[in-house]
């Protein structure tokens, strides 16, 4: 049963179960229990399960460990304190898991400097120690002999610890498990990976779980995520309490435009305007942390900064002390900027720097791209500034919520816009976080790459009857639906009943005992190539492009690299930028890319695509509900005056942003039609032989994704062509020769029809070879590591071809090749909103409307300059976009004079 906590316990409650030491610590720091430790103490010290969701520094993290110190402090004194594990604490990151071994040693030392005071031949010996992929071999037998009461780890780090004979044994009493930032891992594969490695600890002893949460939504779906199933065949979830205290940081938000007309002022001048007034907001303040969304962003940002500010940003040279000067120029890492950058693709070391720097309040602002979103400690920030939208409520609140770190502070945050579909979207999803509408994760279901995975890891542990397998399997809340048809066609993959496989090198894994039930690992290696071969993140290189050339291979020349989350966009004949010039995308090869080079054609595909966040489905039909109000007003003939009443009432913007607004959506109504929740807009348009489909289908990059390519396909098979697409989260075009019959192909496709017209789709595409080597190495089909020799990642993309194929020649229906085709159209897509918006088309429930246009409409803009980006300076966008501002306002002009007449 989920029961929301609603009442707190009163402190008097809490110290009354708090042993005198513990409580006079807890006194000594602290004038008073932070909301969180009110509701969650008490329940955690009883054995409950429970899930905490409250924002950053507002105490959830001393929430979950002070009853667990209570205990063990009180066992301690007791001399009943045994060498056991009695938590484990999961991080999603070594870096937080580094923060918090160092956050519970603190508190530690002090209660022990307390308790020497009054006994000063005794000392504490409660044990907390950290396991990670980082720990050394050493460190990992100190654990065996002497192990920690709390141990810190990773999801991945603890499916090994369990695996591995000896310290499995040290889990058989363990009375917590506490998941940080649970909201980080639910929906991936990571979270499906955890939940059965919970399912299998559960099968060691009873204990209780404690999540940890930022902002996240449905939380509810979360909390049953975490404690998984009662009894799966009633469909009951085991009970769990939930604390929601997300609410209490009042916000200080707003949406800021640098200049009183996006579309209409000069680049030069809107960009020198936003660097100034990122520099006048950071000076104000005395720490600012930046969110760009991408690495590229991160460091144009820091350069810009510090080349038009240098005296704000730049330390002078005599001001540093000789050891400062010496040690920056053996590191190699800056430190003589107030300013830095922080990103995935920097060194472990120079990130530590940035980390520690900010801590000690020696950096006046950072930059960064998503890496700073989770709770890593960095000290007190007072003010984070969001460079364009951060395409969901939740992040958002996350990233905001980095500032005014402790539990009364507000939280501030600017958020700085360039373009305005990005200005309306920043607006709407402002006003959600302000009004608390937060969007919803998507977990993942039945994911049968890991289950393989983790089926031959329960193996491992000893020979089990198979439906207890299936017990715990069904126990796991993402697997609480899955067909027993799909759980034994794992089986007899690992099994090894394809024999055609072994042909390619896949073995089997584990073996089964029909007449007892029983199943147990296979081979000697079984455990070296399971502890070798763990996880779900998979690994990824860049991808090295080559212009073909007749001949041999050798004559292709190298032309630069594009990372693998690009390729899987490319489809052949596509045209992509690199290095300045323009390529035609011919096919892959391992991780070679080849193409042939082209001029004069316009990229198909975005460099940026693969980077960029995608807007969230439920914030896409806020920001169309807002459009479909806007529609309303103009509808009515409402004034100029009152229009901007609602933009400033509903919206919470500043007075560029308003008028900009403003100015944006009439210019759309006046030259055509607003397209929003209840209205599908498809405009055709032409340009220099070419034919357009605009659809003005505002659901986010997820579903448009899906829609383009069935639509794109139905398109194709009428016109016997192939159809370009692009995509962006605010809708998509198709581009041909010849006319496009959008409205037929739309009309053909059904909702209960649509997942199998996807999945056609996708057939021989990049994204699905892609896919299918990721889900293969996680069902441990492609091995990344074999008798310590490791595979490349060009090998086992070779590899996985070969087996795509075979799997595919063996069934249709191979639970990897199934599981590559559900993680393409769910985890990566949104094919279930998809088919919603279909469906609501079916019912009358949206109007489809068909335009046409010589000048494309306000809407379609950047939809249109998609194509252009990569061959266009920025300035010269700007100036693109503008132009056709100037075309459309000419010609509405013209309209209302002919009118007039």
């Amino acid at each position: 049963m989920i029961e929301y906590l609603k009442e707190p316990y009163k402190d008097k409650e809490i110290f009354n179960i708090l042993d005198p030491l513990v409580k006079e610590w807890f006194s000594s720091k602290f004038k008073e229990f932070a909301p969180p430790q009110l509701f969650s103490i008490i329940p955690i010290h009883q054995r409950e399960n429970i899930l905490i969701s409250s924002p950053t520094g507002s105490g959830k993290t001393l929430s979950a460990f002070m009853a667990v110190l209570n205990e063990l402090i009180n066992l301690d004194e007791k001399g009943k304190l045994e060498d056991k594990i009695y938590c484990v604490y999961i991080s999603p990151l070594k870096a937080l898991a580094n923060d918090i071994e160092k956050n519970l040693n603190t508190p530690l030392n002090e209660m022990n400097k307390i308790y020497k005071k009054k006994n000063p031949e005794k000392e504490l010996n409660v044990r907390v120690a950290i396991r990670t992929g980082d720990t050394k071999t050493y460190e990992k037998a100190k654990m065996l002999k002497n192990p920690p009461h709390i141990l810190i780890t990773t999801p991945e780090s603890f499916a090994i610890t369990l695996t591995t004979k000896k310290f499995r044994e040290n889990f058989r009493n363990v009375q917590w498990c506490i998941i940080d930032e649970i909201h980080s891992l639910a929906d991936s594969k990571r979270g499906v990976h955890l939940s059965l490695s919970l399912e299998r600890l559960e099968n060691l002893t009873y204990f209780s779980r404690v999540g940890l949460s930022a902002t996240i939504s449905p939380i509810e779906e979360v909390g049953k995520f975490l404690v998984g199933m009662k009894d799966y065949e009633k469909n009951e979830f085991r009970d769990c309490k939930i604390v929601d205290v997300n609410f209490l940081k009042k916000l200080d938000m707003k949406v800021l435009s640098p200049v009183e007309n996006l579309i209409e002022s000069d680049y030069e001048e809107t960009h020198s305007e936003m660097y100034r007034l990122i520099d006048d907001l950071i000076q104000k303040h005395k720490t600012t942390l930046i969110f760009t969304n991408t690495r590229a962003a991160t460091e144009r940002v820091v350069h810009h900064l510090k080349e038009n500010f240098p005296k704000n940003y730049e330390k002078i040279e005599e001001d540093m002390a000789f050891e400062e000067k010496e040690k920056a120029e053996i590191s190699g890492i800056d430190t003589k900027s107030f300013i830095g950058a922080h990103h995935g693709s920097l060194s472990k070391e120079h990130r530590l720097n940035i980390e520690n720097r900010l801590k000690k309040g020696e950096l006046k602002c950072v930059v960064s791209s998503t890496s700073l979103e989770l709770g890593i400690d960095i000290g007190y920030i007072d003010l984070v500034i969001l460079l364009g939208s951060p395409k969901s409520v939740a992040r958002g609140l996350q990233r905001i919520g980095r500032s005014g770190h402790k539990l009364h502070d507000k939280a501030k945050g600017k958020i700085i816009v360039l373009n305005r579909d990005d200005m309306v979207e920043c607006a709407v999803l402002l006003k959600n976080a302000i009004e608390h509408k937060i969007d919803r994760i998507d977990i993942p279901e039945n994911c049968l790459d890991v289950l393989a995975q983790q089926i031959f890891g329960i193996a491992l542990e000893q020979p089990y009857n198979i439906e207890k397998v299936y017990e715990t399997v069904k126990k796991s809340y993402c697997y609480r639906n899955l067909m027993k048809n799909d759980f034994d066609n794992i089986i007899n993959y690992l099994m090894g009943e394809y024999v055609s496989l072994e042909e390619r090198n896949v073995y089997a894994k584990i073996w089964y005992d029909e007449e007892t039930g029983m199943i147990g690992k296979r081979g000697k290696l079984a455990r070296v190539i399971y502890m070798t071969n763990i996880g779900t993140i998979p690994d990824e290189s860049a991808v090295k492009v080559k212009i073909l050339r007749r001949g041999s291979s050798s004559s292709d020349e190298y032309i630069g690299k594009i990372d693998e989350g690009f390729l899987e966009r490319l489809k052949k004949g596509d045209i992509f930028v690199l290095g300045g010039k323009t390529y035609e995308f011919r096919y892959a090869q391992g991780m070679s890319a080849f193409v042939r080079s082209t001029a004069n054609r316009p990229p198909t595909v975005p460099s940026w695509i693969s980077e960029s966040l995608p807007l969230s489905f439920d914030l896409a039909m806020e920001i169309q509900k807002f459009r479909r109000y806007m529609d309303e007003y103009f509808e009515n003939n409402s004034s100029k005056e009152d229009v901007l009443d609602f933009i400033n009432d509903y919206l919470y913007v500043d007075k560029n942003c308003a008028f900009s607004i403003y100015e944006y959506f009439r210019q759309q109504y006046d030259y055509r039609e607003i397209p929003h929740d209840k209205k599908l807009i498809i405009e055709y348009y032409n340009e220099d032989g070419d034919r357009y489909a605009i659809f003005h289908s505002l659901y986010g990059r997820r579903v448009n994704d899906v829609l383009s390519r069935t639509i794109a396909y139905a398109v194709s098979k009428i016109n016997k062509q192939d159809i370009e697409i692009n995509i962006s989260d605010n809708g998509f075009y198709l581009k041909s020769s010849k006319p496009i019959p959008a409205l037929r192909a739309l009309k053909l496709l059904k909702s209960e029809e649509i997942r199998k017209v996807a999945e056609i789709s996708l057939r021989k595409t990049e994204v699905m070879a892609r896919r299918f080597r990721h889900c293969a190495s996680r069902a441990l089909m492609i091995l990344r590591s074999y008798k310590g020799k490791k595979k490349t990642v060009s090998r086992q993309q070779l590899s996985s071809r070969i087996l795509m194929n075979a799997v595919g020649r063996i069934d249709k229906d191979f639970p990897i090749l199934k599981e590559a085709r559900r993680e393409v159209l769910e985890d990566l897509m949104d094919i279930e909103n998809t088919e919603k918006v279909i469906k609501e088309i079916e019912e009358g429930n949206i109007d489809i409307k068909e335009i046409f246009t010589k000048i494309p409409t306000p809407f379609a803009f950047n939809l249109i300059s998609l194509g252009y980006l990569d061959i266009m300076k920025m300035e010269d966008k700007h100036e693109f976009l503008k132009r056709l501002h100037n075309m459309v306002k000419l010609k509405i002009d013209l309209e209302n004079k002919g009118k007039n007449k």
